[in-house]
């Protein structure tokens, strides 16, 4: 499926099926209107048949008839009640995704698409000049000088094979190869390593102090449990002062059990206590935090080992998920951090937060492409709910949203 259609089919959903869908509404709601009036007509008739095989004083029949009017008002108000609830409970809309990445985006659009349309609008034809301008933009946008040498050699590429001599329409070709870049060789990596119903998922977190590395795990914890987890906390950052204390109102506001011990303690045993409870209380996730001393790199490495070590030995192939957290508004400082923390553990994730407070969202393309490691989440807000699966395809509708919606519009118009 082309880049164009499986970003159409996030903006708005998949026609066919919301077809469906409403057909089976439809259908749904007919049967229960009809069921609905048999059993008012059953009502009447039983009424009236009261009515005429006793004779009654026509206060007697009138409050018969009352006291259906005001069962049935009961029974349409329980309905309601019921689909409220419903309508609550459903999964967030493929739009409302698609618009937090817009929103969350808006600080690099601002400055990155800016500057890719003074380049169009300057640049006619695409030549080499247009083409060393573009990577300067890249480049100042944290892509990453790898992956925008790689994204040129593709663009070059496809300009002459299609031929293009002018810049029209130019943004929709960036945005595809950019997706094929994010995505090449790689399937599924956005998706949690969980485990089978029955057995305990381990999550292990990293990552410096002061890149939210506290608050994405409340937040993570609150998505599972939205998602019909039974999730438990362990405080392993017993060095940083209030670390534990941040992490219990955490797991207050989302109704976690937080394991904890005292400050200055050893991570290791918080673990062990950690694991032994969520086996107890058979949890589903169980959600780890770790010091982030970076200062000392031997210290470090040597702690994350004892972590690993006691958490491998009590729950089988754990830790499940090593999940980095980095800080999106440190830029090319973010990468640095992904590098040390890759040389002393086996990072499966990264978690970039506060991707909506930069100007330069192209860090999420260069640690990509320079350390094979995918983006699994990233913070786009500071509500709850802002915590997001990383997808390729809205986060490059992110930077490019006003071209690539005309370019959809065409597509919509040619159907």
């Amino acid at each position: 499926m082309s880049f164009f259609k499986r970003l159409k089919d996030k903006l708005m959903g998949n026609p066919e099926e919301e077809k469906k869908e409403i057909v089976q509404d439809e259908a749904v709601e007919g049967t229960e209107e009809a069921s609905e009036a048999e059993l008012q007509q059953e009502h009447v008739e039983e009424v009236l048949q009261q009515t005429e095989e006793v004779p009654k004083a026509p206060e007697e029949v009138a409050e018969i008839e009352e006291d259906a009017i005001e069962a049935e008002e009961v029974a349409i108000e329980q309905q309601e009640v019921e689909d409220e609830e419903v309508q609550e409970e459903k999964k967030p809309s493929a739009w409302s995704i698609t618009a937090k990445f817009k929103a969350g985006l808006a600080k690099t659009r601002d400055t990155f698409t800016s500057k890719v349309n003074d380049l169009v609008a300057r640049y006619r034809k695409v030549d080499e000049d247009f083409f060393e301008e573009l990577e300067d933009v890249l480049l100042q946008a944290d892509v990453g000088f790898e992956t925008v040498m790689e994204l040129m050699d593709k663009l070059r590429f496809e300009v002459q094979r299609q031929n293009i001599k002018d810049t029209e329409g130019i943004q929709a070709i960036i945005s595809e190869k950019l997706v094929e870049i994010y995505e090449q060789g790689e399937e599924n990596t956005v998706t949690l390593n969980l485990q089978p119903e029955g057995e305990l998922t381990v999550i292990l977190f990293v990552g410096v102090n002061g890149v939210g590395k506290t608050t994405t795990i409340g937040k993570l914890a609150n998505r599972l449990q939205k998602e019909g987890k039974t999730v438990m906390l362990a405080a392993g950052d017993t060095f940083r002062a209030g670390a534990i204390d941040q992490l219990q109102v955490w797991g207050d506001r989302v109704g976690c059990e937080v394991v904890k011990q005292s400050e200055g303690s050893d991570p290791a045993a918080v673990m062990f206590d950690a694991i032994q409870a969520a086996k107890k209380r058979n949890v589903d996730v169980l959600i780890c935090d770790t010091a982030g001393r970076l200062q000392n790199k031997v210290n470090l490495m040597n702690e994350l080992e004892k972590v690993h070590r006691v958490i491998s030995r009590e729950v089988p192939n754990a830790p499940h998920e090593v999940l980095l957290a980095l800080d999106a508004t440190t830029g090319q400082n973010a990468l640095v951090q992904a590098q040390t923390f890759k040389e002393v553990t086996d990072v499966t994730g990264i978690v970039l937060t506060k991707l909506d407070g930069t100007a330069k969202g192209g860090i999420v393309l260069a640690i990509r492409n320079k350390l094979h490691i995918p983006v699994k989440f990233v913070g786009l807000g500071e509500q709850m709910d802002d915590l997001q699966p990383f997808d390729a395809e809205r986060y490059v509708y992110g930077l490019f949203a006003e071209g690539l919606e005309q370019e959809l519009e065409k597509m919509t118009e040619e159907a």
